[in-house]
């Protein structure tokens, strides 16, 4: 049997595959997918987690310089796409929203330092990466949505993963008391948010923009967030789909978000209201002049 630590995993990505980095694949299908690509001054490279230990690969830990009991961790040097994680440390067990593919001993012993993991949720098919050694090391449950099952690379032969959100765009998941998972959809139909104690983590599924991170003062029609199908490729979402994200925030309070980098963090009494505006900007420059979304307001 394969030392799982030798299995390949794809370095644009981080996505881990059921086959030895020795013989790994001729291609990732989650970089041939026009959401992603393949880095052309290198093209499709592979890597394993013993490969990344060997070469001096180490996670950062942060706390939130607002809420400590929000933890990022990411990968130096970067590793796939360099997304973070993100520790939740709740009262009902800590919750580890969306992966890296990096996991070393410092990682292990820091969270369960903390009380170990009471579930993984992950926000869409770019980061799964290495879920399954995840899942199996901290022993908890892996969530993913079922519309995106088909993106998964390895067998769950440990039954760690499961396929939550069958349900349209607005199913949300109590993963524990206070921490609820949303099924956004857009970038992925089953693309995922998650709330907890005014807190939005939006991966990918709202991407925060450089201007919505200075926003005083800011003249109207000056954006905080896009909404993308494809994000290096710069493919945006139709207004049916951005609709579909705003009805399943709409019901939610938050005055902070989380995106899928660290320092990314946009803290605003008025968050939630400069997201629609985002969505209506961003709706009425691609054309759409009679898009449902230009209807809604908030309050």
């Amino acid at each position: 049997m394969v030392d799982s630590g030798d299995l390949a995993i794809c370095r644009a990505c981080g996505t881990q595959f059921d086959v030895p980095l020795s013989s790994h694949p001729k291609a990732c299908r989650i970089c041939d997918d026009p959401r992603q690509y393949i880095p052309v001054a290198t093209g499709q490279v592979w890597t394993s987690l013993n490969e990344l230990k060997k070469n001096g690969h180490k996670n950062i830990i942060k706390q939130d310089p607002v809420d400590e009991r929000v933890v990022s961790i990411w990968t130096e040097p970067k590793v796939g796409i360099g997304q973070r994680c993100v520790l939740l440390e709740t009262p009902h067990g800590n919750v580890l929203w969306d992966l890296i593919a990096f996991l070393d001993d410092d990682t292990i012993n820091f969270i369960k330092s903390k009380g170990g993991l009471k579930a993984i949720v992950i926000s869409h098919p770019h980061y799964y990466t290495t879920h399954l050694e995840w899942g199996s090391v901290f022993d908890c449950p892996v969530y993913i949505a079922a519309d995106d099952q088909e993106w998964t690379n390895r067998k769950d032969t440990s039954n760690v993963r499961k396929q939550v959100f069958h349900g349209p765009v607005g199913t949300t998941e109590t993963i524990v008391p206070g921490v609820t998972a949303i099924k956004a959809g857009g970038h992925f139909p089953g693309s995922l948010l998650l709330h907890w104690d005014k807190k939005l983590f939006i991966a990918d599924t709202l991407v925060t923009m450089p201007s919505g991170l200075y926003h005083i003062d800011r003249p109207p029609g000056t954006i905080s967030f896009t909404f993308m199908w494809s994000i290096p490729n710069m493919i945006p979402l139709p207004p049916s789909e951005i609709m579909g994200i705003w009805k399943s925030i709409k019901p939610f309070e938050f005055d902070t978000t989380f995106g899928a980098f660290f320092g990314v963090e946009v803290r605003s009494s008025e968050v939630k209201k400069r997201i629609l505006d985002s969505m209506k900007i961003q709706t009425r420059a691609e054309g759409h002049a009679q898009a449902e979304i230009l209807e809604e307001s908030y309050p």
